[in-house]
């Protein structure tokens, strides 16, 4: 099993804690992801405790004012690094100027494709802005939709040959379309993933997320594409592998 995407920086516990947690739970591999200078450390010195942990180093869009795109070109050369990101546009929040978390997503997308490794992508309220950056800036990329959030834009990210990530929030009652995207995604552009501490899934919602509580989500996805939870686990496991590198 495998954690796409996570914060272990951000979680309450002890690095430690939640690693070991998680391996308890099944889980051989996790990306820890940096949002912010001090957190892409963290990401780092993360990844060279744990065997099991590798990075992703970026700058997030509600932070586009704190790009540092020296830093993250030296810390991104690391060998435990092994994606760009999370960049992408928020405008839900719009704690950053748009013209700011434009020029920032700009510059890791050419950082992703310089180093040549895979995107990152965090889109909120911004849908359609995303995809248009996307599709005009980031041809030939591997290109992550973190946390996937807009179904009805499915067949749109599948024929551009993004991988979708499903996080905690696709087993809630509420998120119909999202499970029926998860039930859809061919299986080599599939990922799963907690971000952590956030979107925990639905027994834990409410509750601080961890790395370990990706089975649960796993094994909602596979329910919802009819196969047994061992058989998805395995896949994920292949194609994060061949996607990361790792």
């Amino acid at each position: 099993m495998i954690d796409s995407h996570t914060h272990l920086d951000a979680c309450e516990a002890p690095d430690a804690e939640l690693v070991h947690a998680a391996q308890a739970a099944g889980v051989v591999r996790l990306l820890t992801v940096g949002t912010d200078p001090e957190s892409c450390r963290a990401a780092i010195a993360a990844a060279e405790r744990f065997p099991s942990v590798y990075a992703a180093i970026g700058c997030h869009p509600n932070v586009a004012q704190q790009l540092d795109l020296g830093l993250l070109r030296e810390l991104a050369a690391h060998p435990r690094c092994v994606a760009i990101g999370e960049t992408g546009l928020d405008y839900y929040r719009d704690r950053a100027p748009r013209e700011l978390q434009l020029r920032a997503f700009e510059a890791q997308i050419e950082l992703a494709r310089e180093l040549d490794k895979p995107l990152v992508i965090h889109t909120r309220a911004a849908a359609e802005d995303t995809l248009a950056v996307l599709r005009s800036g980031a041809s030939g990329l591997r290109v992550i939709m973190h946390c996937f959030s807009m179904p009805e834009h499915l067949a749109d990210c599948i024929e551009a040959g993004w991988w979708i990530s499903f996080a905690g929030n696709v087993t809630y009652p509420s998120a119909g379309e999202l499970a029926a995207a998860a039930a859809v995604v061919p299986q080599e552009r599939l990922l799963v993933e907690t971000d952590a501490p956030y979107l925990a899934p639905r027994s834990r919602r409410g509750k601080p997320n961890e790395p370990a509580a990706v089975v649960e989500t796993a094994h909602f996805v596979a329910a919802q594409r009819g196969v047994e939870a061992a058989e998805l686990e395995a896949t994920l496991e292949h194609t994060a592998a061949e996607l990361f590198g790792w």
